[in-house]
């Protein structure tokens, strides 16, 4: 467990929640709209978001610090094209999840669920966005062997490649 948040780990969360934003939130707006739940059921999406957001942070950071490695093997204009998507990402992911938070604190209804739409398109956004950064990272791994750099060669039989022992 030497690398907690190791990159190709981490990321998978905020893609995920990128992908399955637009439907719960589209579901939770109906909900609310139709009166079917209560209007304390948006914060639920708003949590989610949130997560998306916070699970983008960690992506994020783990990724910074995995370039040094990675930048032995891969070209830096690919490694920056992946970087500058997922910057994208994230700031549009902190701008929905600031429309979230005003659709949950505005007082009157007619307003806030109008918040909630727009926040609805910027699920959509968001997925988009997700969609091009994880295109950007699958390129660094599939097409320029950017998880060669996290490859060792086995020291002696029976060690895997990341260095471990290997129970038979």
């Amino acid at each position: 467990m030497e690398n907690l948040f190791f990159h190709p780990e981490i990321v998978h969360i905020p893609i995920a929640l990128a992908v399955l934003m637009p439907l719960l939130t589209a579901g939770l707006l109906l909900a609310w709209w139709q009166n079917w739940l209560p209007r304390r059921a948006w914060w639920i999406a708003l949590s989610f978001q949130l997560i998306l957001v916070g699970s983008g942070y960690l992506a994020t950071e783990s990724g910074e610090k995995d370039e040094d490695v990675v930048e032995r093997i891969v070209d830096h204009d690919a490694i920056e094209a992946h970087e500058e998507a997922a910057e994208t990402f994230m700031t549009a992911a902190i701008a929905v999840l600031i429309v979230f938070l005003a659709a949950g604190l505005i007082p009157k209804q007619s307003v806030a669920i109008a918040f909630g739409g727009l926040a609805l398109v910027g699920t959509l956004v968001v997925f988009g966005l997700g969609y091009q950064a994880g295109q950007a990272g699958g390129a660094l791994v599939y097409e320029h062997g950017a998880a060669n750099a996290f490859i060792q060669a086995p020291s002696s039989p029976g060690t895997s490649p990341r260095g471990e022992t290997e129970e038979h």
